[in-house]
């Protein structure tokens, strides 16, 4: 058996290392990138044979399932590429006795998700590929928001006063099956919060409070605290690249902060009214806003634009531009707003609003993109 004899011979048979990826001022055809023309699609609105409101929207991991809930006891989940009809819904009951407020899908399998109700203090596992719930979990405060960690073993969820809780799937003594069980973690205080990329920091904000808070998870050690929103931030996204953290305020800004200094790269100012909810696309190009108003805003990102250096030395660089691309028309302002994991699409809901000599409000889900 022949061996490299020298380091010059290892050196050649090392194998080739992977090119970085194109810098992001370079255009979009140099990285790969296909954008839609977003002013030639049309919102797609389904409307719901219901007076209620949908409160909230979410595709799983693979993008073939959405689930919405709030209209009733029951959960639907649909498959968009075949029918957003009514009827085509698979429908997921048993599992509460109230109105279902909220519902996240595992982020590493396309059939598991859970399903929370405010009224009854229950967040309910389940999955897809049976009718029945795999568990039900009472809770120590309301749930009102629901997250589940990157490796799907954590959950957290916040509380109307203001809260959060940790479940973690776990087994304990001579059991046999890991179930979900209350974490021996204190509670925090926070109005909203998601986990990170990596799983190791929790992030979260106040609804009365102008700064982010960032945490080591498990430890909830204080890791960082920007300054971030006057009226108190509401909402938070990360971009799927990991350079940046959205976050909306009650002062309808939102602001992308640069993770790696954690300060403010930038202040997009295209709505009018106070955020409601904050969603980057697949690819970290676009971000979608959904605010207090009848319109979703698409925000563009990153542009091309030049260095104000002497000509001979114009180089290009990235701008956290915040470009106002699209403004998507709703029937009625959405609570959530959610891109398709892998698809220029994001899905929206709410509920039509009362008009004289008009008919009556009926729960929505909308979407808007190229799903084909």
């Amino acid at each position: 058996m022949n061996t490299p004899s020298s380091k010059d011979e290892i050196e050649d048979n090392a194998p080739p290392e992977r090119p970085p990826s194109p810098p992001l001022y370079t255009t979009f055809s140099a990285r790969g990138v296909h954008p839609p023309t977003f002013s030639a699609f049309k919102p797609r609105d389904y409307r719901l044979p219901t007076p209620q409101a949908v409160n909230h929207v979410a595709w799983n991991c693979d993008g073939k399932k959405i689930a919405a809930v709030g209209i009733d006891k029951n959960t639907r989940v649909w498959y968009p590429e075949k029918s957003m009809e009514y009827r085509s819904a698979s429908i997921f009951s048993g599992g509460h006795s109230d109105d279902v407020d909220y519902v996240s899908w595992n982020p590493t399998h396309p059939d598991l998700f859970c399903s929370s109700s405010q009224r009854e203090r229950r967040v309910v596992f389940w999955d897809t590929r049976q009718s029945r719930y795999t568990q039900q979990c009472s809770t120590k405060s309301v749930p009102v928001q629901t997250n589940y960690s990157p490796d799907g073993r954590s959950l957290l969820y916040a509380s109307p006063n203001h809260h959060l809780f940790f479940l973690d799937l776990s087994k304990e003594g001579e059991e046999t099956k890991e179930t979900w069980r209350h974490s021996d973690k204190e509670a925090l205080t926070g109005s909203t919060a998601m986990f990170n990329h990596v799983g190791d920091g929790v992030i979260l904000t106040h609804h009365s409070e102008h700064t982010l808070r960032v945490l080591d998870y498990p430890s909830l050690k204080l890791r960082e605290s920007p300054a971030a929103h006057v009226g108190g931030c509401v909402a938070v996204a990360l971009d799927p690249r990991g350079r940046y953290l959205a976050s909306g305020g009650f002062d309808s800004i939102v602001n992308m902060f640069d993770l790696n200094e954690w300060i403010c790269a930038r202040t997009i100012t295209v709505s009018e009214h106070a955020i409601n909810a904050l969603s980057f696309s697949h690819d970290g190009e676009y971000l979608a806003i959904a605010n207090g108003g009848n319109y979703i805003d698409i925000v563009r990102l990153f542009v091309t634009s030049r260095t104000p250096h002497p000509p001979e030395h114009h180089t290009k660089c990235a701008t956290e531009t915040g470009v106002p691309l699209h403004r998507v028309p709703a029937l009625a302002p959405s609570p959530t707003v959610s891109w398709h994991p892998s698809k220029y699409v994001i899905a929206y809901c709410g509920q039509t609003k009362i008009r004289e000599g008009g008919p009556p409000p009926v729960g929505l889900i909308s979407m808007f993109g190229l799903l084909e």
